[in-house]
């Protein structure tokens, strides 16, 4: 694998091929070679701690010499936001709406999205933060649901937050404090506009409009990250059968369409070369040709080829092996 210096790194993949273990032992590799790495689980269902044979849990758990581990726990993440939703708001309002805002954040609880947003503003918030800790970032993640939703947050949040800032200027008559948030052509990237001043003695504007403003804020960041090829990039893992090859065709084609870099593919337990038995010599030959079909798929992409082995991969020792194919010990970083 030809790994630059690139400190976010993705590692994605269909469920049950190996996408975990690759992002494990990439993580204790070049956690061996002298970089400071935090491997972060964005799984629900989370197996860093089964692959690790220790508790992990949602916070920056140290697992190795230069690696720590993270399980982002993301309903966690909501009743955290929510509470500071709360606290933000009744600073705000008059203690007899006290009873409407604890109803809204039960709604929103509940609402579609929530778990999901805040496992991404989680995320978002480690690609920003995390290089002032560690060299690498790795998450271990879907194929591209949550890279290609990063993608198209600041649209979302652009068009929520000023919707919410248009109602709060119909509703209060601040039309001076809050005219230059109104829509506009062309913003894109460009929000500098956000860090106007507010208008003298608004406080309470100025607080309103910092808080909506500060998650897109955010996401516009995370975002240009996540398409800077010397700063991001995309692992994907897949198994020589079909399912798994289609699925990962989709996502390179989807990761290509919005220009994130895909690193590699990691096609993980080939069957061996020696002779084997009738039903495993059955099962070499069809492998063979997903074999052959991944290289007619993929001509252009670098792509890793991980054995089958005899026994499960857990704890340190087995992943070092793993990480001796991702990255061989003559192939330094950089």
């Amino acid at each position: 694998m030809r790994l630059g210096r690139q400190r976010i790194l993705f590692v994605g993949g269909k469920g049950g091929v190996g996408k975990t273990t690759t992002a494990g032992a990439l993580a204790l590799t070049l956690a061996d070679r002298g970089e400071r790495c935090i491997l972060v689980s964005t799984d629900p269902a989370h197996s860093l701690g089964d692959l690790f044979d220790r508790r992990i849990g949602d916070r920056e758990l140290a697992i190795a010499p230069n690696l720590w581990g993270l399980e982002i726990d993301p309903e966690g993440q909501v009743e955290q936001h929510l509470d500071q939703v709360k606290t933000t708001m009744r600073d705000l309002v008059k203690p007899d709406l006290y009873p409407e805002i604890e109803r809204q954040m039960s709604l929103t609880r509940l609402s579609p999205g929530a778990v999901e947003a805040a496992m991404l503003e989680r995320m978002a918030q480690l690609m920003i933060s995390g290089g002032e800790r560690y060299d690498r970032v790795i998450f271990d993640t879907a194929p591209t649901g949550h890279t290609l939703r990063l993608l198209s947050l600041p649209e979302i949040m652009a068009a929520w937050t000023d919707g919410l800032l248009r109602h709060r200027n119909r509703s209060d008559s601040w039309n001076r404090a809050l005219k230059k948030l109104g829509p506009r052509p062309g913003v894109g990237d460009d929000i500098s506009f956000l860090d106007a001043p507010t208008e003298p003695g608004d406080e309470q504007s100025a607080r309103i409009r910092e808080v909506l403003l500060d998650r897109r804020r955010k996401f516009y960041q995370a975002r240009r990250l996540l398409l800077e090829p010397g700063t991001s990039a995309f692992i994907l893992v897949l198994i020589p059968e079909k399912l798994p090859i289609l699925e990962s065709r989709k996502a390179v084609a989807s990761l290509d369409e919005v220009k994130v870099p895909i690193l590699a593919l990691v096609v993980n337990r080939v069957l061996p070369s020696e002779p084997l038995g009738d039903f495993l010599e059955q099962r070499r030959q069809q492998e063979a040709a997903y074999l052959r079909e991944i290289e007619s798929l993929f001509p252009d992409r670098d792509r890793v080829y991980i054995p089958l082995l005899p026994r499960d991969v857990v704890g340190m020792e087995n992943l070092r092996g793993i990480g001796r194919w991702l990255l061989p010990p003559a192939v330094t970083p950089g």
